[in-house]
Order: structure tokens, then C-alpha cells, then sequence
């Protein structure tokens, strides 16, 4: 059976293992969320987080930013937890601002953003968890 177009394993490879720098969306400090479970587990794999949230907070001892345009150093890999029909409008920013990778976190799924995103040359990931991707890579072993 094929896979989605969107799990890719050579896009999810290139995020997990070269791609140091993740603006995570909706990430706040609250951490019985999905968003900070997930920041925290890339953090202990050795990746710089990068809160994106509309209150700007510092999560993880990390500054937090109000929107990707704000954060003032490059951002290489965008990490949306927003809901479907909003997560659209992230990817468009993570392209404005040359980040070399989105991922939509497991459940979002946004078919446009994907063309769109993949179209101007920046791989997408979508409806799937870098936590659950992780053991799968064959690349750490």
C-alpha cells in the first residue's frame, strides 16, 4: 500500500536529522499539552526550540515569539499544532520566512497548504508526530 504523499520518509529523515531549528505554533507553557510534550521531547534530542504563540510566553527557558516574521534569526523547521482550516495559513508563513521544512502535527491535514507549500519548493510533512517518526528513522541507529 502507498503511502501518503505527505509522509514522506526522505522529508522526514532531512527534518529529524539536519534541521536544528523548530518554531513549534501554539506551543504555550502549559504542559499537560500536546505542543509542549512534543517541544520538550524535541529539546532533549538536541533541537532548538522556538515558541510561536500570540502571547509571546518563554516555554522551555526559551523566548517566545508572537508570529515567525517576529523571530529575528532563521527558523528552519515550522511545527503547527493549530486545527485544520487554521494550520493553512502557517505554511504560507513558514515559506515567506525560508524555512526548509513544515510539519503539521498528527491530525492536521490541509491538502492546499501541501500543494501550495511543496510548490514553492519546501517539503511539508503533515498528519503525523516527529515522536512517533523518531524511532521509525533508521538514520540514529
Amino acid at each position: 500500500m502507498a503511502s501518503a504523499p505527505w509522509i514522506d520518509q526522505d522529508h522526514i529523515r532531512f527534518m529529524l536529522e539536519k534541521c536544528e531549528t523548530w518554531a513549534v505554533v501554539g506551543l504555550s507553557g502549559n504542559p499537560h499539552r500536546t505542543a509542549f510534550r512534543i517541544a520538550e521531547f524535541l529539546q532533549a534530542k538536541g533541537k532548538r526550540i522556538v515558541p510561536i504563540h500570540p502571547d509571546a510566553p518563554t516555554v522551555l527557558e526559551q523566548r517566545g515569539y508572537a508570529t515567525l516574521a517576529d523571530v529575528p534569526f532563521a527558523i528552519v523547521v515550522v511545527d503547527v499544532f493549530r486545527r485544520s482550516e487554521a494550520a493553512g495559513e502557517f505554511a504560507a508563513q513558514a515559506v515567506a520566512v525560508g524555512a526548509k521544512g513544515v510539519w503539521f502535527q498528527l491530525g492536521v491535514v490541509d491538502h492546499d497548504a501541501f500543494r501550495r507549500t511543496t510548490e514553492a519548493g519546501v517539503p511539508m510533512v503533515m498528519d503525523t508526530c516527529p515522536k512517533i517518526e523518531w524511532p521509525r528513522s533508521d538514520w540514529e541507529r
